[in-house]
């Protein structure tokens, strides 16, 4: 085992966290002001965007420029700024990174049950927790207004966020660290939008992703379909590089993983664009099978760039960039992928997953009437089971107490800065139509 440092007791856990208030209150939570040196929105996304495929560039402002929650989704290296120059409490988890309503959703776990919990972490590292709470509570604004919900209750959606988010955290720091690993969401669900992306990810299946992706050739076998922009074959050699990094992935899974993954032979590599924030980056799936066209395993290899985090962060740790992704998934995650690993190729650090096993998100619409703040507590729940795990709940419980002075700070930082997003986003518009992005 590594050493660590003697744990402290709840009562001193629970006071540390409390005397972080001195370093910024509760109320400074809801601060939000642009500071005058805030750098132009746009610059931003065009900075970030420079080690991507130019091409595939304008996938992704086209979705950024669907409406603001689209925006937001793609913009996360202006919030990490914004977030940065912000007061916070000095205590820090393993944050998500790209927290928002889409980023949560159901897939299936190593046992074959249907898991709802945090399914996005390409911008995870070791930060404040107020960072996930803040960017979460801002996406339940901005989804909300975008099913149409009125401006009270987006923010009732915040605020029970939040309220849920700060009374799970007071139960998990009653627990043990066992239980605590142990725990997953379990929700009278009937009624809930979670029931319904738990009975899509039901659906979707390896088999289904055969049917939807793929085609028999008559002469060559099993082969990706083509559909270009967003489903294409690369080169040969390029398909080859991506078919010898799984020797290297192979080594990040234990050896009974391994056993299984062995049992399957690719047939076919393709490139496909996937997301929002992750438009640009390379990303390759692999078709392969174990018994026949009956047994069919599809993984995905994707990029994954630094976290843009990174730069206003204390991180210095030289990790392979997949790497990073996968311990923040386990650390917040009670099930992660059977099959999740790294490799690397051509100087790029890649994730290894399978690709849309049982995955599935929610959608705007099941947002509409009471689904919002129905899914806004189940968001508050998860969100602070991952940082519970991964960080100290005594702490965070201590820091929020027994009041909703947190709540309130965070519910109006949400709607200060849903407007801000607004704002962006009508510049980012504007940005596009002048030829600047």
């Amino acid at each position: 085992m590594t050493a660590r440092p003697t744990p402290l007791s709840y009562k001193d856990a629970y006071n540390y966290g409390k005397k972080c208030r001195d370093r910024a209150s509760r109320a400074a939570q809801g601060e939000w002001k642009p500071r005058p040196e805030r750098r132009d929105p746009c610059e931003l996304i065009k900075a970030a965007s420079a080690d991507r495929i130019p091409s595939l560039l304008p996938i992704k402002w086209q979705h950024m420029s669907d409406c603001p929650f689209g925006f937001l989704r793609g913009a996360t290296p202006i919030m990490a700024a914004d977030l940065a120059g912000l007061p916070y409490s000095g205590i820090l988890t393993q944050i998500c990174g790209d927290a928002h309503v889409r980023n949560l959703g159901a897939y299936a776990a190593p046992d074959g049950r249907m898991v709802f919990d945090i399914n996005d972490f390409d911008e995870t590292i070791h930060g404040p927790w107020e960072w996930d709470v803040k960017r979460l509570a801002t996406s339940l604004v901005l989804a909300g207004r975008e099913a149409h919900d009125t401006a009270a209750r987006c923010k009732q959606a915040a605020a029970a966020f939040v309220r849920i988010y700060r009374e799970f955290m007071l139960r998990f720091s009653e627990m043990t660290w066992l239980e605590l690993a142990r725990y997953q969401v379990h929700r009278q669900l009937q009624g809930s939008p979670v029931l319904a992306v738990l009975r899509k990810a039901e659906k979707s299946t390896p088999h289904q992703n055969l049917e939807k992706l793929a085609f028999k050739d008559p002469k060559r076998g099993w082969r990706f379909r083509d559909a270009k922009p967003l489903l294409f074959h690369p080169s040969k050699a390029v398909g080859d590089q991506v078919l010898a990094a799984l020797a290297s992935y192979r080594k990040t899974l234990s050896a009974e993983r391994q056993h299984f993954l062995d049992w399957y032979q690719p047939v076919d590599v393709a490139f496909k664009v996937v997301g929002t924030g992750s438009v640009g980056v390379r990303d390759h799936v692999i078709l392969a099978f174990g018994r026949g066209a009956d047994d069919p395993l599809f993984l995905q290899v994707k990029e994954e760039p630094p976290s843009c985090y990174a730069p206003h962060t204390k991180n210095k740790a030289k990790l392979n960039q997949g790497q990073r992704v996968v311990q923040g998934q386990r650390l917040m995650q009670a099930q992660s992928d059977a099959f999740l690993g790294w490799t690397s190729f051509d100087g790029r650090d890649y994730l290894v997953r399978q690709l849309s096993d049982h995955k599935a998100t929610i959608e705007i619409e099941d947002l509409r009437r009471n689904g919002l703040l129905q899914y806004a507590e189940v968001c508050g729940e998860v969100l602070a089971k991952g940082h519970a795990r991964s960080g100290d709940a005594c702490m965070l419980s201590g820091y929020m107490g027994s009041s909703d002075k947190f709540d309130v700070a965070i519910t109006a930082f949400a709607v200060a800065y849903a407007d801000q997003t607004t704002t962006d986003y009508e510049h980012f518009l504007a940005c596009l139509k002048q030829g600047r992005v």
